[in-house]
Parts: C-alpha cells; structure tokens; sequence
C-alpha cells in the first residue's frame, strides 16, 4: 500500500520512528510531514494527507501530533475520511474493520515507539468486514456527509431504529 504519513512539531519526534516502520513492512511511504520541530499548524499538516488520501494517491494515511485528537478533527472534516486516534492494536485494527479507518491518527506525547510502530502495525494489516452491518453503517457516514454538502440533516428519522432520529 502507499502511506502518505504528515506530522506537527508535536509529532516531529515520533514520525521518523513510525516512517521506518511502515517502510520495513514493505508499504511505500509518502512522507509530507515537517523536517524539524519547528512550529506548524496541524490542519495545514493533515490537508497534506487527506488530498493525498481523498485522491486515491495514497490508500491511507498516518497523522502524528501531540495527542493524535488535533489531527483527527481536521481530518474528519474532509469528505470521504474516516479518521480515529489509535493507541494501541486494538483499536487499530477494529477502527479499519467496523469503520473503514482510512487515516490513523497518534499522539506522540501519548503513545511510546513500540506501542506506536505495534499500532501502526495493526492498522496496516486490518482489512475492513465484509459484514452487511458495518458497510450499512460506513454508507450512513456517507450518506451524513452529502447530506451536510447539501445543506441538509444527517440522517432521516426513517433509518434510525424505531423510525426516529
């Protein structure tokens, strides 16, 4: 898989060590994260992922700033990315499975190398079900996002159980 892997100052530290890692499982890396720990503003950073993801230039990305929460908003803000903070292989692995996780987003004031390069690991590998519930579920976000380009509520009262939003 390609990787398009971006980091703040926050995260400066941390991305080399998950860039190595992602390489050594033998995906290909798009690094666009900053060269040194100086300041920069994180949506500024994220865009740099989510185009490339959004593109179909990368098949999913990694974000790396202080918490890995900064990161993961800005990202949820772009159409067509499912972004989640992961800290460990659990969540990593069940955030691509239930709900399609195209971007990853880690806290490097939170999570050490291995927890990170294990995490990252997990996500990498995790495939997203086959099972009817979680496709139904992942169109639904889609479904809320056209719905916001469009000016409109998310869901209707008729797809929320019982008939009521």
């Amino acid at each position: 898989m390609r990787i398009a892997i971006s980091n703040d100052h926050a995260g400066f530290p941390l991305k080399p060590l998950i860039v190595d890692a992602v390489a050594r499982l033998g995906h290909d890396v798009i690094d666009v994260g900053t060269a040194d720990a100086t300041a920069v503003d994180f949506p500024l950073m994220t865009r740099r992922v989510t185009d490339l993801v959004t593109s179909g230039r990368a098949d999913r990305g990694v974000l790396v700033c202080g918490t890995g929460v900064g990161a993961a908003i800005a990202a949820n803000k772009v159409p067509g990315i499912r972004a989640a903070v992961i800290h460990d292989t659990h969540v990593a692995r069940q955030g691509v499975e239930h709900d399609d996780v195209n971007v990853a987003c880690l806290g490097a004031w939170i999570v050490g190398p291995r927890i990170a390069e294990d995490a990252v690991a997990a996500y990498l590998a995790a495939r997203f079900s086959t099972d009817p519930d979680f496709r139904r579920r992942v169109e639904q976000l889609a479904d809320m996002e056209r719905a916001a380009r469009a000016g409109r509520a998310g869901l209707g009262g008729g797809d929320a159980p019982g008939g009521t939003p």
